[in-house]
């Protein structure tokens, strides 16, 4: 690492190491700022309220730090930039440096490369730490407030989309897309359905209904286990051409319900995959304005840590002003692009859920503005 970063060449380093300090204080200051206010005054009201313990208080507000952490990453790389930048041009040295031939462009390099490498840890940390510390932090609330597990207990309802066959008059089938199985169980215990209800329409020339008064998942043999149920095969006059009660039976059905069931983790307890297998099991049942909000969320998951390099792409321009810029009006300048820029994010966000943009449009778009501005302030300042 010590050989690394002496390779980098003198003025780079210098660059970087003005921007280290301004970088861990926007950390440090943002971390206070926005976990006590979505954090800490939740957490006291529930203390007074709910009776909360505060050793539990404590683990909660611990599990939840990494989460906001990560958040201050793109704000202090925002804040470092401007900032740094500032000392250099109010104290001449970036006069100095275009004096020995240095161009604009070329002094931002440091800031992009430093932002770049922010934008992985921001991956990382949301991929690696942050799923799991926010979903220890909500089973920590639950168990601290004597809240059951968080998952879906009435009235599950899964649709199973595929390829049907269809009679043809001469005997043969012929293969067409749509609802082959809906899947409904009428309550959930964590472990246990009940009230289950399997229609099959795989084949129209032989429908299956299933009735069950309990039902569970083998993960052994990955399949499902109906008890005490009949079964009623149905003819394509309507009439039923056979009907047969168990006391038990074995069926090879998609463990989605199941999953569908026990899913009640939000976008922010999951990683990119587990977000992503989660939407095909949504999309299976058939809810496309709930698929289409996960997407958005999704997407934002890889839109999200390069809004360091957005931010950086603004920051540099304006520390690059002739104007001296001080430590408090650097801070101010940095919380409104934050506050603008996050308003937008807002904004596309709600047009993406409800399907005036696209899933990827939604979620890039802040960053795109962000740095087209970032570049156009640039040229200014070279020309």
């Amino acid at each position: 690492m010590v050989s690394l970063w002496r390779s980098v060449g003198l003025m780079d380093r210098y660059i970087i190491s003005e921007m280290a300090l301004p970088f861990l204080f926007g950390v440090g200051a943002f971390t206070a700022l926005v976990m006590a206010v979505g954090s800490l005054f939740e957490l006291v009201g529930l203390v007074v309220e709910a009776g909360l313990s505060i050793p539990a208080a404590l683990q909660v507000f611990a599990f939840r730090a990494p989460g906001i952490i990560v958040l201050t990453f793109p704000m202090s790389m925002l804040l470092a930039t401007l900032l740094a930048y500032g000392r250099l041009s109010s104290d001449s040295e970036i006069t100095a440096m275009r004096g020995c031939g240095v161009s604009l462009y070329r002094l931002v390099v440091p800031a992009l490369t430093l932002s770049l490498l922010v934008t992985g840890l921001t991956f990382l940390f949301n991929e690696l730490v942050v799923p799991n510390s926010n979903r220890q932090a909500a089973i920590t609330l639950d168990r601290a407030l004597n809240r059951d597990p968080d998952f879906r207990r009435e009235n599950i309802l899964y649709q199973e989309f595929g390829e049907i066959l269809s009679p043809e008059g001469d005997g043969s089938f012929s293969r067409r897309q749509g609802l082959t199985r809906q899947f409904y169980a009428r309550s959930f215990d964590g472990n246990l359905m009940r009230g289950i209800v399997v229609l099959d329409f795989s084949n129209e020339a032989l429908n299956q209904i299933l009735l069950a008064q309990r039902g569970s998942w083998d993960p052994r043999n990955n399949l499902w286990v109906f008890e005490e149920g009949t079964n009623y095969i149905v003819s394509p006059d309507g009439t039923y051409s056979n009907i047969a009660t168990f006391g038990r039976q074995e069926l090879r059905l998609s463990r989605a319900p199941l999953d569908l069931a026990q899913e009640a983790r939000s976008p922010e307890e999951m990683n990119i995959q587990e977000l992503s297998r989660y939407i095909e099991v949504i999309a299976s049942s058939g809810d496309l304005q709930r698929v289409r909000r996960l997407q958005v969320s999704l997407n934002q998951k890889y839109a999200i840590p390069f809004v360091c390099l957005a931010f950086t792409l603004i920051g540099a321009p304006l520390g690059l002003r002739p104007q001296r810029t001080s430590s408090s009006l650097g801070l101010g300048i940095s919380v409104l692009i934050i506050f603008a820029f996050y308003v937008l994010l807002f904004i596309t966000q709600a047009l993406g859920q409800i399907g005036t943009l696209g899933p990827a449009v939604a979620a890039w778009l802040p960053n795109l503005i962000c740095a087209a501005v970032g570049l156009g302030l640039l040229y200014r300042a070279n020309r």
